[in-house]
């Protein structure tokens, strides 16, 4: 990753706006410019949770030594792996461009696999981030308890906020 690339951090919400557009956080929009040398957001599904995931161009370089990873410890323990499956999930997200606002058209077919409808949260998680459906999130454990609690008051956030226009 890029010398000024610190990862992806906290939170934010963004209502859907008009014509089916979102805008990329600028705590998230700043991070993504940094690993993507411009204005381009990587989006994929999540491969156990029912989001979507989020970074900057620059993480494709990891994928190879990822894949190093889990193909050794899928060894390790006896399970079965399969290299190209695995590489095709890893290298088959979308490359979504956004203007200087942060905005961003998202593909119908990644609004329905992260059933994202109204207005997305984003979560920071390091190398990555997470976009979710209040809704989905609000379903995951305990463990999720601080994500649920930042999701819940941004999102009465942007209801009230939306209320005085």
């Amino acid at each position: 990753m890029e010398q000024g690339f610190a990862g992806y951090s906290g939170q934010a919400f963004s209502p859907a706006g008009d014509k089916g557009r979102f805008v990329l956080p600028p705590l998230f929009r700043k991070a993504v410019k940094e690993s993507s040398n411009g204005k381009v957001l990587c989006l994929t599904g999540h491969d156990r949770w029912n989001c979507l995931v989020g970074f900057g161009t620059s993480r494709r370089f990891e994928f190879e030594t990822q894949l190093d990873r889990e193909e050794e410890m899928a060894f390790k323990f006896g399970r079965e792996f399969d290299r190209e499956t695995r590489s095709s999930q890893l290298n088959g997200f979308a490359e979504i461009p956004f203007d200087d606002s942060g905005r961003f058209v998202m593909p119908e077919y990644l609004r329905g696999l992260g059933d994202i409808e109204d207005g997305i949260f984003f979560q920071g998680g390091g190398r990555f981030f997470t976009l979710w459906n209040p809704v989905e999130l609000a379903r995951m454990g305990d463990d999720w308890a601080t994500a649920k609690a930042a999701c819940k008051a941004l999102v009465a956030e942007a209801q009230a906020k939306a209320k005085k226009k």
